[in-house]
């Protein structure tokens, strides 16, 4: 949609192009960072940007930027202000004057008037540079069992023993924190699901809300992203393996309905459905003879993969044919039209989707004159694509570990080569590892304040998690050192993590006493299948292993604990019963 229709404001693309006109009339920048999903964005460009006193002071006095945070996650990580909206004040130089997330035309009318004094008053100088970015080296340390036994701490700590789920106020499902706490808290882990399963599950249209506002799970945000409904089936997926139980089973296998239906674009799936709280609060009956909320049929390569990822779990833990044939459509997809050469591309439209062919055409003879010219061709791209918010970002962190880590659970329970695993992973370690061990969230390039890097701990234990399992099912010891190497350089912090960042726990708990079931039998035997359902959901499954055929191995830390050659010897093996 065309935000400069659809408001009075006169919105520019982000890129070098607003900031130079910035720079050279003297004027401060606007930036609104929206989502398609976003109701309140809308209600902000129906109300306070539709107002044309407002409008006319914004074109007059600053230079207004629109960006769609989905398309632009590097942007959406600097500028973001707690919220979506975000609507942030920046000196041409990129810097933040101030912001804040939705503005009612009261409220915006004061910002305006007060970031005018101050940009008349300080120029330059009134922009500041976040903390993250400003001292962007993550604090190293040794990875040792002290980060996980800190984080189980953090979790009784910051649990609502009245209602679930982590902290006492507005509450966000956490999968990851919950599939952490399965393991080692699962009263916890159980306690949580049953809360978002009551009330965050749309049980008329299928999928989970995005988040609750209020300690008890009320008033939820009724938005669906498909990466974090593909989080809550593996989650529940997970929990089902523990128990047995049908409750927690029967809200994966309703979430991969809708995923499949509502969200499926014939190829993949699409990247969201708008949050609409009149449509949602609707009966049933009213609910059929009403316009759905839009669906963003963008496809989103990171989405995609932890779909992928969550399909292929639920599938092996009930034999979900339906499941596992979905997730290998979309990884198909993911390979051929959103990983070039090991570079993972942001996003695709349907066009481009389609067009996909002629892009890798033109980026392989672009790579040819690189190699041939010796020229940084890739940070040139780079450039030229911030100028262009059509055209999609590449070799971003979370996106290459999203999919390593979608390429590696298909390896692990079908059996899936390795080859486009370790060309993403490659070309992470080659373009965003730094010398002390983590991960840049992208190319160090582009307008604003994109030229800094930063080190999100999240996307770093993604791709550790990953890295860790391509090198137990490849043999290649340098993916398994750079994943220590990423841990290794946040461990310092450890002990000021919050739960939500369970993750990084669980992979350096991984790490730290590995644990792997080595199977002499192919992807689909009855051992096999039973190395998938009986090992924690922690461990590393190597179908088709070079071990005897007919038996299955467990390895502790890096020493063999003992061999199975029958789903019922492998179960007693893993529950330590053999």
């Amino acid at each position: 949609m065309d935000r400069s229709a659809a408001t009075k404001v006169e919105w520019r693309e982000w890129g070098p192009a607003a900031f130079a006109e910035a720079e050279r009339t003297g004027r401060p920048v606007l930036l609104s960072l929206t989502a398609p999903w976003c109701s309140w964005c809308r209600e902000m460009d129906e109300t306070t940007y539709a107002d044309p006193r407002i409008a006319a002071n914004v074109n007059d006095g600053f230079v207004p930027v629109s960006v769609d945070v989905d398309r632009r996650p590097r942007v959406r990580e600097r500028y973001n202000m707690g919220g979506f909206p975000s609507t942030v004040f920046l000196t041409p130089a990129g810097t933040i004057i101030t912001g804040a997330t939705y503005l009612g035309p009261d409220g915006f009318r004061d910002i305006l008037d007060t970031v005018r004094r101050t940009w008349d008053a300080r120029g330059l100088d009134a922009g500041r540079v976040p903390r993250p970015l400003a001292d962007a080296t993550p604090p190293g340390g040794t990875v040792t069992d002290d980060v996980e036994r800190r984080m189980v701490d953090q979790l009784g700590a910051a649990f609502d023993d009245e209602y679930g789920g982590w902290g006492s106020d507005a509450k966000f499902p956490l999968p990851e924190t919950v599939e952490f706490a399965l393991v080692r808290a699962r009263d916890q882990a159980l306690r949580t699901l049953e809360a978002i399963r009551t009330h965050l599950l749309d049980t008329y249209d299928g999928g989970f809300y995005r988040y609750a506002t209020r300690r008890d799970w009320g008033d939820p945000h009724r938005e669906k992203l498909t990466d974090e409904n593909a989080a809550l089936v593996r989650a529940f997926a997970r929990a089902y393996r523990y128990t047995g139980d049908e409750a927690y089973r029967d809200p994966a296998e309703r979430t991969v309905e809708y995923l499949t239906t509502t969200l499926w674009t014939g190829d993949a799936f699409a990247g969201s459905q708008a949050g609409d709280d009149a449509y949602y609060r609707l009966g049933p009956a009213d609910r059929e003879a009403a316009d759905p909320p839009r669906v963003d049929d963008t496809v989103y390569a990171g989405r995609n993969a932890l779909a992928v990822e969550a399909l292929l779990v639920l599938s092996a833990y009930v034999d979900g044919d339906r499941s596992r044939r979905y997730a290998e459509r979309a990884l198909d997809t993911i390979r051929d039209a959103l990983v070039d050469d090991g570079v993972v591309v942001h996003c695709r439209t349907r066009d481009e989707r389609a067009g996909t062919k002629n892009h890798q055409d033109a980026d392989a003879r672009e790579r040819d004159h690189e190699r041939q010219t010796g020229g940084d061709a890739e940070a040139e791209r780079a450039r030229e694509r911030d100028g262009d918010e059509g055209n999609p970002e590449r070799g971003l962190l979370v996106d290459q570990a999203r999919v390593l880590a979608a390429l590696m659970t298909a390896a692990q329970v079908t059996g899936a080569d390795t080859a486009t695993a370790r060309a993403v992973a490659d070309h992470a370690l080659a373009t965003l590892q730094a010398d002390h061990g983590a991960f840049r969230d992208g190319p160090a390039a582009g307008p604003g304040l994109l030229d800094r890097p930063l080190f999100p701990l999240d996307a770093n234990a993604a791709m550790a998690d990953a890295l860790f399992e391509l090198g137990v099912l490849t043999g290649a010891d340098r993916y398994r050192r750079a994943a220590r190497e990423a841990v290794g350089a946040f461990a310092d912090a450890a002990d000021r993590m919050g739960v939500e960042v369970a993750g990084y726990a669980a992979t350096a708990a991984r790490l730290s006493r590995p644990r792997v079931v080595r199977v002499g039998t192919p992807a689909g035997s009855d051992l096999h299948r039973a190395a998938l359902r009986v090992v924690d959901h922690e461990s590393v499954v190597v179908p088709g292993a070079d071990v005897p055929d007919g038996e299955a191995r467990l390895f502790e830390d890096g020493d063999l604990a003992g061999t199975a050659t029958s789903p019922a010897g492998l179960a007693d093996l893993a529950t330590g019963d053999g």
